[in-house]
């Protein structure tokens, strides 16, 4: 039964549905009306499980999804949804034929790909073209842009869509540099314009640049990491609220007293200093939890935290419950989530971690089962 589902399981991941319709809900708001938002749910959407996350924002109210990869935007076609869906990434010529199969909407920034992909289609494919405005990736030059997009006029199955630009400070406090690209972007869409050429779908705001930069929200705004709950900066605060969509969680499988002067872990780099009852969990570097945690962080056991001792390991990690009696066997621990004071937020992970909110989320690898959960109850598992 699927209300049972989380019973047998050692270490899953949750994700809250509700967080994510609430979330979409509070940049609609924001936003307004007026503008589309493209869900961007690549990278398995952003660990969270890409085809039910898609099937959650659609419902919510974004009208259209953005993956980096074909083969990512395959799985959504194959799962049943029929959305536009972007590819925001480069794709290989030799697969223009696959683009064209699943009705998806590619980057088109050669010739090359173009003309492939119109020689395959029968009927007008829609596309997008990318402006590399200051990033330093990923699309063409703004000197490139303009003469390149006039160029595919006589390919009879080409219909340029869009066309976007993507933001490489839009975390910063200081917003000269990215209002710098936006100023290099609108020179591009000029110069189109003066040819007469007037593209329906513009779009440049991450979720960081949507909360702060109205005068680039055009038709659209591309939507990733604070879609799941996740602030964009550690230099300014979100303003409005957002609610965390993902939570980590394992059981207690073993526990001990340890004698004074007992080791744990590879490399002995914890020595108990006085008796200590500890807590065996199994879930580690190989479920994507970071080695870089090891001695710094923390975990939730009956609303407290539970520091981790010695190194994690690929498969189990050891902490501390000393100061929390009646702590069982089997009983479920928070690696990432909980409520009230004691929550442990991915940017908290991050920190212990030496690396971004981003990386907590998207190394969440495919051995930890994905609960979903609507109204507190589970309505899918994946894995």
């Amino acid at each position: 039964m699927i209300h049972n589902a989380v019973d047998g399981m050692l270490t899953w991941a949750e994700v809250d549905l509700d967080a994510l319709t609430a979330n979409i809900g509070s940049y609609r708001r924001h936003v307004g009306k007026g503008v589309e938002i493209i869900a961007v749910v690549k990278a398995n959407g952003y660990g969270h499980g890409a085809v039910m996350v898609s099937r959650a924002v659609l419902a919510a109210g974004a009208s259209r999804l953005a993956v980096h990869r074909l083969e990512e935007g395959i799985e959504l076609r194959q799962a049943g949804i029929n959305c536009p869906i972007l590819i925001m990434g480069y794709t290989p010529v030799a697969n223009a034929p696959l683009v064209v199969a699943h009705n998806l909407t590619a980057t088109v920034t050669t010739r090359e790909f173009a003309e492939a992909l119109s020689a395959r289609a029968e009927s007008p494919i829609p596309v997008h073209i990318k402006v590399d405005s200051g990033m330093g990736r990923f699309g063409l030059l703004p000197g490139e842009a303009a003469d390149f997009t006039a160029g595919l006029s006589d390919l009879r199955s080409i219909k340029i869509e869009g066309i976007f630009t993507h933001f490489a400070t839009a975390d910063a406090l200081d917003q000269s540099y990215m209002r710098q690209q936006l100023a290099t972007f609108k020179g591009v869409l000029a110069e189109l314009a003066s040819r007469g050429l007037k593209i329906p779908m513009r779009h440049a705001c991450n979720s960081g640049a949507a909360m702060i930069l109205p005068e680039a929200y055009f038709e659209a705004v591309r939507l990733g990491l604070s879609l799941y709950g996740m602030v964009p900066s550690s230099e300014w605060s979100p303003p409005f609220a957002l609610q965390p969509v993902l939570s980590l969680k394992s059981r207690v499988v073993r526990l001990r007293a340890l004698a004074a002067g007992s080791c744990i872990g590879y490399g002995r780099t914890y020595v108990v200093k006085e008796p200590t009852r500890v807590a065996l969990l199994p879930v580690g570097y190989g479920d994507g939890y970071h080695r870089l945690i090891s001695g710094r962080g923390a975990v939730l056991l009956r609303g407290k935290r539970a520091p981790i001792l010695g190194r994690v390991s690929m498969d189990q990690i050891v902490v501390d419950v000393n100061a929390i009696p009646g702590v069982q066997i089997e009983e479920e621990a928070i690696l990432l989530g909980g409520g009230g004071d004691t929550a442990i937020s991915a940017e908290e992970i991050a920190g212990w971690a030496q690396t971004i909110n981003y990386e907590i989320t998207t190394s969440i690898l495919p051995r930890v089962a994905r609960l979903y959960r609507r109204n507190g109850e589970i309505v899918g598992v994946h894995g």
